[in-house]
């Protein structure tokens, strides 16, 4: 079992920056997993937003290359998400995720946890 805790939304302006924060747990390792931030706006299907592997090889969707920057630190068992020159189409719930595997992919299904999630606003 891994439990991940999310941490760091808000309610920001455009323009603005955020940053999340995921803290893995449990007797099943997160540092040998690929993890992932997705998010899930209203009505919409939960996409990957970032992810990195287990060796530090990161991924982003297109819509937040150059502005979101995923890192973890496996001493601390964390998985950071940088999030600047936000914009309203960034709201919605962001979520942490443990991939099966060592590595990252955009399949919900691949990943065994999942935190509660936590909520980004982006006011215009």
């Amino acid at each position: 079992q891994v439990q991940l805790v999310e941490s760091g939304g808000g309610l920001v302006q455009a323009g603005g920056s955020l940053r999340l924060s995921c803290t893995a747990s449990g007797r099943a390792s997160g540092r040998t997993r690929g993890m992932g931030w997705f998010r899930q706006a209203p009505g919409k299907q939960r996409e990957l937003v970032a992810g990195i592997t287990s060796g530090g090889i990161t991924a982003y969707a297109d819509s937040v290359k150059g502005r979101f920057t995923i890192s973890r630190d496996n001493a601390k068992n964390t998985v950071n998400l940088q999030m600047n020159s936000l914009k309203p189409d960034d709201t919605a719930v962001y979520y942490c995720a443990a991939s099966s595997t060592a590595w990252v992919s955009r399949r919900i299904g691949d990943y065994d946890y999942w935190g509660q999630g936590t909520q980004v606003t982006v006011s215009s």
